[in-house]
Parts: structure tokens; sequence; C-alpha cells
């Protein structure tokens, strides 16, 4: 119950995010249902308590369940191929990283915005039903992204049966570490298609001074202003962020 309770406020926090304003919210109360029928209402400070408990896993459930690993290495081996170890800054890759996955997941928590989260916030549904079906678009997204071989280590290691054609039978402790090691995988490949063209300039510099006999000068600092007009003139930044938008599949 406490993960549905986590998984619950975590989609609340994505509908704030989305289309609905915040005047809007019409919060239901908790409650707690005994063994007598009877319920209680949890006090207001407790569930204050229950929220800010929940914001602690917002971060890994955000990084694990969407496709913002990828984006952030991808740029991370932008950054060190282009051979700058500070320029764009970390905060800068992490705030572009997180906008860039909110324009491409924004189908997706649209479905669950309509499909969970507004029938719970209405009282049609309960708040496991919202769970599950709120669980059903994120399960297609991950599966989507995710490798056969990958799911299958996982389903193995479980020794669980899965059928990619029917997400809702499959087990999110499957999915996220499957899902996981897929977008790993899949940011390392574009990465190292990223680091070639930075890769020849190099060579060609460090040969070009090894001619001239000037072994004792680093290629790096040489090459660093060669990088930099080749990424500008080929406008790179929109293509890198171009690739990675059309990489996800929604």
């Amino acid at each position: 119950m406490k993960t549905k309770l986590i998984v619950s406020l975590f989609l609340l926090f994505v509908m704030m995010l989305g289309n609905a304003h915040a005047a809007d919210l019409d919060l239901p109360v908790l409650t707690i249902n005994s063994i007598d029928k009877d319920t209680q209402n949890i006090s207001v400070n407790l569930q204050i308590l229950l929220l800010m408990t929940a914001l602690s896993f917002l971060p890994a459930i955000f990084m694990m369940m969407t496709s913002f690993t990828r984006y952030i290495i991808v740029l991370s081996i932008l950054r060190q191929a282009m051979g700058m170890q500070q320029t764009p800054s970390s905060q800068i890759l992490i705030g572009l990283a997180l906008f860039l996955t909110f324009f491409t997941m924004a189908p997706v928590f649209n479905q669950v915005n309509e499909n969970a989260i507004q029938p719970y916030l209405n009282d049609k549904i309960q708040l496991v039903e919202a769970y599950d079906k709120a669980m059903i678009p994120m399960k297609v997204f991950m599966l989507k992204q995710t490798h056969v071989n990958d799911l299958s280590l996982f389903s193995d290691i479980a020794k669980v049966k899965v059928s990619s054609s029917e997400p809702e039978t499959i087990p999110m402790n499957i999915i996220v570490p499957a899902f996981v090691t897929s977008e790993l995988k899949t940011a390392f490949q574009i990465g190292f298609l990223l680091f070639i063209p930075f890769l020849v300039i190099d060579l060609v510099i460090a040969s070009v001074l090894m001619g001239m006999g000037m072994m004792m000068l680093s290629p790096l600092i040489i090459s660093l202003p060669f990088k930099i007009m080749l990424f500008v003139l080929v406008d790179g930044w929109a293509l890198v962020i171009g690739a990675l938008a059309n990489s996800v599949i929604t």
C-alpha cells in the first residue's frame, strides 16, 4: 500500500506539471479503513509528512521510468567528446534533459492524467484502480524502449514468463530494470556515434602537430576551437536534441 500511495502522489505531481492548473486541484482527504469498516481521516500533519516522504522518491522514479537517463548520458558524453569539462555546466545539461523529457513524455503523461488521475480526483475510481490504469501507459512506453534480450534477462532471473503484447501483465519489478538497462545501452550507442567526428579531428590535429615536430604542444588545445567551429557550423545542438527526441518512441 505504501508503494501505491507513493505512486499516487507521483501521479498527482505529474498532473501538476501538465495541463492542470494548481487552482483547480481538489485533492481528496486520505482515509484509513479499520477492520470494522469504520473510516477515519488522516490529520493534515500526517498527510504533509507522507507527502514529503514521497517527494524523496520522485527523483528516482522520474529518472528510472522516463527517457531522462538517455538524455543526460548522451549530453554528458557530448560535452566530454568536445573536450570541455565544465561547459555547458552540469546544471544546464540537467535542465535541458529535464525539459526535453517533459516534451517527449507529454503524450504518456496526458494518458495517465486522463485515464487515472482525473477519474480518481473526481471520485469515479479508487486508488488501487487508478494505480493500475496509470501504470498501463507507463508500461507501454517503457516496453517500446526496452530491448527484447534485456526483458528476457530479468524475466529469466525472476523466473516469470512475460509477453510484450500484454504489458499490463508484466510486473514493474521486471520492466523497470530492463528499461533502464536498455536506456543505458542506447545512450552509449548514441554517444559513440557522437564521439567519432570529434575523434577524427583530434587524430588529424595530432598528426599535423607531429609532422611539424611540435610534439610538446597538446593537440587538445589546438583541436578544441576546430571542434567548436564544426559543431556550430552544422548546428550541432539542434541536430543532437532533434535526434534524441526522435529516438524516443511514444
